[in-house]
């Protein structure tokens, strides 16, 4: 008889209440049946804890199957396919590259002296790294921006700002951009692009949409992707950012995957240290240390903005609401 992890149940049940709760339905389903289903855990424990996440199971169930199954079938789906399925667990990660996150960092990037230089760590494809080429609406056609060259494929962002937001009125000017990335996705292998789109959760068509425009938008730019690691590689790149310009090193639901919390810490330690203006936006368990300096309650599934270890807005995971602190 199956014992069931309670790792696997609380996370799965995590990712049911707090984020696919409201935002998913299809999703909610499968995490909540997952969480109790003895095959799952059976096969989920085999695997490095790196790899038991919902969202890489799920893109996983799809990308094997080529549909979105019921949820009635995942027992059965898990017993034909689980070798399927591993594999492409094992060789694939979950680097969503949700350009809506621009939406929450413009606030921050707006009101810094221009122009800038932007770091991204964990870039994936390298989509956040283009804030300057979006257009914008906040509360619903409230306030908006829009690039010099918007068109009809210009990618819009659209996000629910509460509170004294710092809504800028005009985009950033960016002059350098990098990314580092332990995997750089290439947007021009298709297998690459399939499984970004496979990442977006069903009933979220517009992020979709979004997805296929922004990368429309960033093949025609050449974006530079360094493979390496944030602590190693990280200050080589710090290194080639122009004179003249305001560095900013960002991340956004990244430092999750960095299991080795000491690594986290010297990342942070290395951040706070530099001539840098970091920008974090993860979830608030990544970081205590600055969800600590939080007054009151933490509203459910969002994450933490955070300017130079302040923070400064509570935001939904995708970009879609900034709430500020201030």
């Amino acid at each position: 008889m199956t014992v069931l992890s309670s790792a696997i149940e609380h996370g799965y049940l995590g990712f049911a209440f707090h984020e696919a709760k409201d935002n998913s339905p299809i999703y909610e389903e499968w995490a909540t049946h997952i969480a109790g289903s003895p095959i799952f855990h059976d096969f989920l424990m085999l695997l490095p804890e790196a790899k038991q996440q919902p969202n890489l199971l799920f893109a996983a169930i799809r990308w094997v199957t080529g549909r979105i199954p019921e949820v009635a079938e995942l027992d059965d789906i898990l017993q034909r396919h689980s070798a399927a399925i591993k594999q492409e667990m094992m060789k694939r990660s979950t680097q969503t590259n949700e350009a809506g996150r621009c939406a929450v960092l413009l606030p921050l990037l707006a009101r810094l002296p221009q122009p800038l230089s932007l770091i991204e760590v964990g870039a994936s494809a390298g989509l956040c790294l283009l804030p300057d080429h979006y257009a914008y609406d906040y509360n619903k056609g409230a306030h908006t921006l829009a690039p010099e060259t918007n068109s009809p494929d210009t990618p819009v962002l659209h996000c629910q700002a509460a509170g004294n937001v710092p809504l800028p009125t005009k985009l950033p000017e960016v002059t350098w951009r990098a990314g580092v990335e332990l995997n750089p996705l290439n947007l021009q292998d298709e297998d690459t692009l399939a499984w970004l789109q496979t990442l977006i959760w069903p009933g979220q068509e517009d992020r979709l949409h979004r997805l296929q425009k922004a990368t429309a938008v960033a093949k025609q730019r050449k974006i530079q992707l360094v493979k390496g690691d944030l602590l190693a590689d990280l200050p080589v790149l710090l290194e080639q950012i122009p004179t003249g310009t305001t560095p900013v090193v960002f991340h956004s639901a990244v430092l999750y995957y960095i299991r080795d919390t000491s690594k986290r810490d010297a990342f942070v330690d290395l951040m706070l240290n530099s001539n840098v203006h970091w920008i974090s936006n993860e979830a608030p368990g990544v970081l205590p240390q600055l969800a600590d300096k939080v007054s009151g309650p933490r509203p459910s599934g969002r994450f933490l903005l955070c300017e130079n270890g302040t923070p400064r807005a509570w935001t939904g995971p995708h970009g879609q609401s900034v709430e500020w602190i201030e």
